[in-house]
């Protein structure tokens, strides 16, 4: 695949775009992590079944060899001691197996989570251009990969050597040694640099970690245009939505409006505030706003109030604490009680008298 400019790419990536990457396989992953932990534990599991293995092996070849003279290859008892040879060394590697299996599984889960995707494989027809293949080939990323592999093999080999080096001058009299201490010799030198080159690779995998990380945050960065198309798919259309907002609040002023022909009092400021409260002892345990406003909707909630013959109550105190304080359809606090039963004794002493 061509490198791709990613000058005009300059955000980050939304929730949904991580979400639509991760679908489709593309995840910050290192594979030199799974080497790494891979070749980790084999060593280790080498170190720990080493002497399991070793006794198994040496039962085997006892048994071969006892059985040597008697035995006669012909065609048709060939394969019966491919299979059975088979089989001893699948029983035997098992428990290995089994580790490494565990251990690449576990590199992956440690980097990407739980993860099933099929679109990595999906063919892709671009990959069969020669000219494509030309670019990959010939790319930047190409040179720095090859920069890094070299690196990366001239470091795990330095530290092999200088880990044999050491032990060179105990070869040579391994010469007139029993096989058995040969063969312990070479297990220790084999565990020693195993464990050495494989700590030197899980450093260097973190490091690939890190800078395939980077590099992921920068494949998936969104242009300012493709940001504002996506939050157009996910939270609708800006214009709509203020319209929406719109007529919502035109609609929650007008039951607001409807409400106040059948309130008790309005209180005033008297020209920018404007209060409109009801209470009915038998089902409210106090006074309750159903209408308030400013300005123009004051001015409005006072007209609808005289055409239907409420009480209009100036108190700019009241009026101020009752609209900070109290949201439509919600009781007045009790600090508020005897000041709007003072108003509302007023009132209802108005009504008694009209």
């Amino acid at each position: 695949m061509a490198e791709e400019s990613f000058q005009d790419r300059t955000e980050e990536a939304t929730p949904r775009r991580r979400e639509e990457a991760r679908g489709e396989g593309q995840v910050a992953r290192s594979v030199e992590i799974n080497s790494a932990i891979i070749l980790l534990f084999g060593v280790l599991s080498l170190y720990f079944m080493g002497g399991m293995l070793k006794g198994q092996l040496m039962r085997f070849m006892r048994s071969m060899l006892n059985e040597a003279p008697a035995m006669s290859l012909s065609p048709g008892n060939v394969q019966p001691y491919f299979l059975s040879l088979a089989t001893f060394f699948f029983k035997v590697l098992t428990p290995i197996l089994t580790v490494l299996i565990v251990a690449g599984l576990l590199a992956n889960l440690l980097q990407v989570g739980f993860l099933f995707s099929a679109k990595p494989l999906a063919p892709k027809l671009d990959r069969l251009s020669l000219v494509s293949g030309a670019k990959r080939l010939f790319s930047k990323r190409s040179l720095e990969m090859l920069v890094r592999d070299v690196l990366k093999v001239a470091l795990i080999g330095y530290v092999a050597y200088r880990t044999v080096k050491p032990q060179v001058v105990h070869c040579i009299p391994l010469a007139d040694a029993d096989v058995k201490d040969v063969f312990a010799f070479g297990a220790r030198l084999t565990f020693q640099v195993g464990i050495r080159t494989a700590l030197v690779m899980m450093l260097l995998a973190a490091l690939d970690y890190m800078f395939q990380r980077h590099e992921h945050e920068k494949s998936i960065r969104m242009t300012k245009e493709e940001v504002k198309e996506e939050r157009k798919r996910t939270e609708g259309d800006p214009q709509i939505k203020s319209r929406v907002r719109s007529v919502q609040r035109e609609m929650a002023r007008r039951r607001m409006m409807s409400a106040v022909p059948g309130a008790d009092v309005v209180i005033t400021n008297p020209v920018h505030l404007a209060v409109a409260l009801k209470y009915d002892p038998q089902t409210m345990n106090a006074p309750t706003v159903v209408a308030k406003g400013k300005r123009l909707i004051a001015e409005q909630i006072k007209r609808i109030a005289q055409e239907a013959g409420v009480p209009v109550v100036e108190n700019k105190p009241l009026a101020q604490a009752i609209y900070s304080a109290v949201e439509i359809g919600m009781a007045i606090p009790e600090t508020l009680y005897r000041a709007v039963a003072e108003v509302l004794a007023y009132v209802f002493r108005m009504k008694e008298k009209a």
